[in-house]
């Protein structure tokens, strides 16, 4: 998923707007999720960027995503950009 969200709108609030975005994501994941795994792959992992725009898009963990949005609506930000791109996950060794 590679996508602008707007934070800004005539009629609808911010944290509104925010919680949408969240939705959208949410749902994405969970239908990335569900798809068949390879053979060999525990479970999907997911590489995620997050920027005012896709040019200044940095990396950041999966459980940061809400923050972000939280953060971009608290400086009145216009848009918020997602890259989000699954990958196989690799398990955490045991120790």
């Amino acid at each position: 998923m590679k996508r602008v969200f707007p934070l800004t709108h005539a009629k609808i609030k911010p944290a509104r707007l925010a919680d949408s975005i969240k939705h959208d994501i949410k749902k994405y994941l969970k239908k990335e999720r569900t798809r068949e795994l390879e053979e060999g792959v525990p479970f999907w992992d997911f590489d995620v960027w997050c920027g005012v725009n896709e040019d200044s898009a940095f990396p950041i963990r999966l459980n940061e995503i809400n923050q972000h949005i939280d953060e971009a609506v608290e400086r009145e930000a216009q848009s918020i950009f997602f890259r989000i791109m699954p990958k196989a996950g690799v398990p955490k060794a045991k120790q």
